[in-house]
């Protein structure tokens, strides 16, 4: 019986079910969503189910990855400079999806029209106050943006027990950012249904609570994975993979503050 032996450094990728899988968890979510928001029953339980789909899909195609990196070898040089690749152009095109919303709070902002009372923010809009919770959670994000690099740097020096300590520091860190935001849309004068102000806000601040979130899930996949010794100083991609988007979501952060937090409420 013959044994095939791979003469390439490249990974051919096996058939797998989750591609499709997560691209019906995402239609899901986004159709219950539109569907609760205009009242329709049921919206909130194709909602909940697509959410729940999305987060299983999470689930099993990190544990391939997982799998084809740690154990199985697959993850050479080459492959990890197009998983470089392909990573950076994933989240240039998440800046593309907030460049959407911030072009259309600039659009509405710069010039508001008559209807809105040709003043901004909106007449009858109370504004929150951009140094109290916008201001704390801006804190404790870029303190986590910190707190992830001194994981990285641990993990290059092989300090294992340094990099389990931030990257705690950075999902709690996360937790707490986003527990504020929740707390914060309770107590929000406005709702989404208030114009396009109430619109640009939740919908921009919204999005990047929900990119926190995922962050928070990212890091924390990495936290198990360290502790399962899954990294060494030279391979450990999935790690950089969490730090640059991190990074990215602080980037975001910062400008939402600055434009629709501070700017936009004055």
């Amino acid at each position: 019986m013959s044994i095939s032996v791979q003469k390439h450094p490249f990974h051919l990728v096996d058939p797998s079910p989750w591609p499709i899988f997560a691209s019906l968890a995402a239609f899901s979510t986004t159709v219950g969503a539109v569907l609760f928001m205009h009242g329709y029953q049921g919206g909130n339980t194709l909602f909940a189910s697509g959410f729940c789909m999305v987060l299983y899909s999470m689930y099993v195609w990190w544990r391939d990855i997982i799998r084809e990196a740690t154990f199985q070898g697959h993850h050479t040089r080459t492959v990890q400079i197009g998983l470089r690749y392909g990573m950076l152009l994933f989240i240039v095109s998440e800046i593309m999806f907030f460049v959407a919303f911030f072009w259309a709070f600039f659009h509405s902002s710069l010039a508001p029209t008559i209807e809105i009372g040709a003043v901004w923010p909106p007449k009858g809009i109370p504004v929150l106050n951009p140094w109290e919770i916008p201001f704390l959670n801006t804190v404790i994000l870029l303190t986590s943006g910190a707190s992830v690099t001194w994981a990285h740097h641990a993990l290059l020096a092989g300090a294992k027990q340094q990099a389990i300590y931030s990257l705690v520091v950075t999902v709690i860190l996360a937790i707490a950012f986003t527990s504020l935001q929740v707390f914060e849309y309770i107590e929000a004068p406005f709702t989404i249904a208030d114009g396009i102000y109430g619109s640009t806000f939740f919908l921009a601040t919204g999005f990047h609570g929900f990119h926190v979130f995922v962050g928070t899930v990212f890091l924390g996949i990495c936290l198990m994975r360290v502790l399962q010794n899954h990294f060494t100083k030279h391979h450990h991609f999935g790690f950089e993979a969490a730090a640059w988007y991190w990074h990215f979501v602080d980037v975001v952060w910062l400008f939402l503050f600055v434009a629709i937090y501070w700017w936009g409420g004055n």
